[in-house]
């Protein structure tokens, strides 16, 4: 990879955990980075696993109750912030929420940036892993619990990672390693140094613009250093504003909003109780209670109770002829 630096763009809903994921990646204190705040596109610099790499983060934009105008300046801003362009669109998803929110996250990349800005450059980043019990596997919590967020991941090349291991601070930086091997192979099998579009052209055509109208006020009061240069740029990109034609790519209740609290308190409820369910009660008396619920009545019962019986007999069977 030719640039310096690794560009990495975090984006998420609301809750999704994108602070937390940018710290991780950077190794961040709150302290290190003095006061901040949720309201504006920020960009982080640091080193990690031995590279460069540049974080911008973006307030959650994605949800329809994010006013347009404020919804045009976010993502303009965090598109002149990462611009020629991301190595990787990081896409938080919490282990624990419906992939609703993130599908509609996808679905928006794609019509702002094309196809590819999914297939070929996101990587699904999931959160809250303490949702997940001690000895459950991320693999195996997606192929046998949420076949939802398996599709999604499935939407972007089956890129997947999380940054939040068991095992303390020493698998915490081998997590970062790896993700960033991840992007670094994700970059090189797109066969790009970066992902490029005509909206990111454009933003690097308007910030050099601006970078070189600024670098003019400078050199009129002496000799330009190197530290010049990085706070013009960085100026340029935060003056940029781009139109962007929201109400394209955000039509009217084409973003649902995040779940009302009842409702992902039933949600978190009812996976909890399903999982709790199925170490206590066999996968055969499970499904046969699921029948006998869907048929209803005394009816379903008595259908219910057989199929379990049978299932639970087949599986003996079969259990016995391996012995």
């Amino acid at each position: 990879m030719s640039d310096a630096a690794l560009r990495l763009v975090v984006l998420g809903r609301s809750g999704a955990g994108r602070r937390s994921a940018v710290y991780s990646i950077l190794s961040l204190q709150d302290s290190d980075q003095g006061e901040t705040s949720d309201a504006l596109s920020r960009k982080y610099r640091g080193e990690a696993a031995g590279r460069q790499v540049t974080v911008v983060s973006s307030p959650d934009w994605l949800s329809s109750e994010c006013d347009p105008e404020r919804r045009q300046s976010l993502i303009s801003s965090f598109i002149s912030m990462s611009t020629p362009g991301p190595h990787a669109f990081l896409l938080c998803v919490a282990v624990n929420q419906p992939a609703e929110g993130a599908i509609t996250a996808l679905e928006v990349l794609e019509k702002l940036f094309g196809p590819s800005s999914v297939s070929s450059s996101t990587i699904v980043l999931f959160t809250h892993m303490e949702e997940l019990d001690e000895d459950e596997h991320l693999e195996e919590y997606l192929a046998t619990w949420r076949k939802d967020l398996k599709a999604l991941v499935g939407r972007c090349g089956d890129r997947y990672h999380t940054l939040e291991p068991r095992g303390g601070e020493l698998e915490e930086k081998e997590a970062v390693e790896e993700m960033l091997v991840k992007v670094e192979v994700m970059v090189k099998e797109s066969g790009r140094p970066y992902f490029s579009c005509p909206l990111y052209r454009e933003a690097e055509e308007e910030v050099r613009k601006r970078q070189e109208e600024l670098l003019k006020l400078v050199r009129e009061e002496g000799e330009v250093t190197d530290g010049d240069l990085e706070e013009v740029r960085e100026e340029a990109e935060r003056s940029v504003q781009l139109n962007v034609d929201v109400e394209s790519v955000f039509p009217p209740l084409s973003v649902s909003p995040p779940l009302p609290s009842f409702l992902l308190g039933l949600w978190q409820r009812v996976t909890a109780w399903m999982k709790l369910l199925t170490r206590y009660v066999r996968r055969e008396a499970l499904l046969g209670a699921l029948v006998g619920l869907f048929v209803g009545g005394p009816f379903g019962g008595i259908i219910g109770a057989t199929v379990g019986s049978v299932a639970t007999e087949v599986r003996r069977r079969n259990t016995q002829k391996t012995k």
